[in-house]
């Protein structure tokens, strides 16, 4: 586990990737998704639909991506001292982990933890100040649980599970669901293409949307509810504006650990382009409550010519620095 934040976020692209049919994007020959996980995905919404003896099912591994609803076992042939698996769903989606059957020692040392979120080397996404829950609540500990079954479910459209397993042959059961999220907040996005729109309905809250892919943000439409006297496009902030957004770029996943590159506090119409060639690109929506906040937005993967383009300019040298 003890993993560049590059190593581990090319892990993450490469099997979403995969499985979103992106893989041109990824020089990658020896990954470990089968035929069947490929149809599983593609095939989510007619699973939801079938009996729940008919449920997806295989093995969970140690460090394992997991973007299909299903059962998921996982089997310790050895000790696993460090293992993660990470949840991802659709924008619109939150994710449900019901512990199932488990064979751990608890008393040993052993424990299936769940996270609302995703951690990489210690960086939470969201961060603390975008989570509705304090961090010591976004943590759902199997062994501390109190009872054999216990359904934990996400605040947004990622989650992950922490084990250690210290006995060969030691077991435990997920299952996996996915759920309607009518007012989605913080996102991963599984693609390095698309577009969406952030709508904030008068609520105090900070939403994010992170592509971890270096792309081109096209911003079609800004509507802050309010008018004030702002320049459409701020080089030095939107400090004195309580709502605003801004567009964030780094080697993290960590909002609050990532540098900005422009903040936006001025409602229009009509296209905005940025180009951000860092790792993780982020549009990050801040709400006093007092309005009804909205942007939309359009991203795509750049190339590899532009990224080094960009790269030689020094235009985003934060970027580049590991």
């Amino acid at each position: 586990m003890e993993r560049t934040f590059r190593e581990q976020l090319f892990f993450l692209v490469l099997c979403l990737s995969v499985l979103k049919g992106d893989s041109r994007y990824i020089d990658a020959q020896d990954n470990e998704i089968t035929k069947e996980e490929l149809y599983s995905f593609f095939n989510s919404e007619l699973k939801r639909e079938i009996p729940e003896e008919f449920i997806y099912r295989r093995p969970l591994r140690c460090l394992d991506m997991v973007s299909v609803e299903g059962q998921f076992t996982f089997t310790a042939e050895r000790p696993q001292l460090s293992c993660a698996a990470f949840f991802i769903a659709e924008p619109n989606e939150v994710i449900s982990v019901d512990y199932g059957s488990a064979d751990i020692d608890c008393r040993g040392g052993d424990f299936i933890k769940v996270f609302d979120g995703w951690v990489m080397k210690g960086e939470k996404f969201p961060s603390t100040q975008d989570h509705p829950l304090p961090l010591y609540e976004r943590y759902v500990d199997y062994c501390d649980s109190g009872s054999l079954s216990r359904t934990v479910r996400s605040s947004q459209n990622v989650a992950m599970v922490f084990f250690r397993i210290h006995n060969a042959g030691s077991s435990f059961t997920l299952t996996v669901r996915k759920l309607i999220n009518p007012f989605p907040c913080n996102v991963i996005s599984q693609t390095p293409e698309g577009s969406y729109t952030m709508l904030i309905p008068q609520q105090h809250r900070n939403c994010s949307f992170s592509i971890i892919y270096p792309v081109e943000i096209k911003i079609s439409e800004f509507s802050l509810g309010h008018h004030i006297n702002f320049p459409k496009r701020s080089v030095t902030g939107c400090a004195e504006s309580r709502d605003f957004v801004e567009l964030l770029g780094g080697n993290s996943i960590d909002t609050s650990k990532m540098f900005p590159v422009a903040d936006l506090c001025y409602s229009f119409t009509g296209p905005t382009h940025l180009k951000i060639g860092c790792d993780n690109t982020v549009v990050r929506m801040v709400s006093s409550g007092k309005f009804v906040n909205q942007v939309s937005f359009s991203y795509q993967l750049l190339d590899h010519q532009e990224l080094q383009r960009i790269k030689l300019n020094s235009v985003e040298d934060f970027c580049f620095n590991d």
